[in-house]
């Protein structure tokens, strides 16, 4: 019988036995259940590097066929200001068929580029990259090769495409290297708690952005600790 689980699905399958895996390996040995067994198979090949990222992105288009992933040539360092990778995807049903689509000046390790198939849409694709004077997104259809640039990176997208969520990835990567983006400094590096910068929105239809969480809002609220001589910054989520 055919498998009509489709590749999104199994990640978000996935995704949930891995948490109940970690409840009961809590538990005594008799209650550990083994790990889940799916097929495997290389998709990319050397020499360069080929990685997708952060768990929580569409990585496969609707129809699983295309798989996105990014490129680099080298390994074990941080990525600098001067560092670039390329974007593509993989074509599962033509050979495993690379194909390149752009390239990033913002990325890191840990969460890539932010490259994922735009949400409710079949054929387009976004992701972060640099300008000269900011960090930008990049919204391309990749059948028509049609491209757009958004005056913004993006962290977060609502499900159906339209609005995006951003923290301010200087001030991270100032504060948390590896989950930031290298290339300007963080512009408020000599305030602990600035009201200019926090959690942005990104309107992907009109490129309007707008400040909607500023940190010296968060920084106020009581907590078990005095933290008022503490630089604040919005963490990314990690796992």
């Amino acid at each position: 019988m055919k498998n009509t689980l489709s590749r999104r699905d199994m990640i978000k399958t996935t995704g949930a036995a891995a948490a109940g895996a970690a409840i009961w390996s809590c538990g005594s040995p008799a209650q550990v259940k083994p790990p889940l067994e799916f097929p495997v198979r290389v998709v990319t090949k050397g020499p360069k590097h080929h990685w997708f990222a952060y768990y929580d992105k569409l990585e496969f288009c609707p129809e699983d066929r295309y798989l996105l992933s990014m490129e680099v040539d080298f390994e074990h360092r941080s990525p600098t200001a001067d560092d670039i990778i390329k974007v593509g995807m993989v074509d599962l049903e033509d050979s495993h068929k690379w194909t390149e689509l752009g390239e990033s000046r913002a990325w890191g390790w840990q969460q890539g580029c932010m490259l994922q198939w735009l949400p409710g849409s079949g054929d387009k694709i976004i992701w972060n990259d640099r300008e000269t004077d900011n960090f930008v997104s990049r919204i391309l259809n990749v059948k028509t090769m049609e491209a757009t640039t958004l005056p913004a990176p993006v962290y977060s997208i609502t499900p159906d495409g339209k609005t995006a969520v951003y923290p301010d990835f200087s001030r991270i990567n100032d504060m948390r290297p590896g989950y930031g983006y290298a290339g300007f400094p963080d512009r408020y590096a000599d305030q602990l708690a600035p009201s200019e910068t926090g959690i942005f929105r990104l309107d992907l239809e009109t490129g309007k952005t707008d400040l909607i969480i500023p940190i010296s809002e968060i920084s106020v609220i009581p907590w078990k600790e005095d933290l008022s001589e503490n630089k604040h910054y919005f963490k990314p989520l990690t796992r």
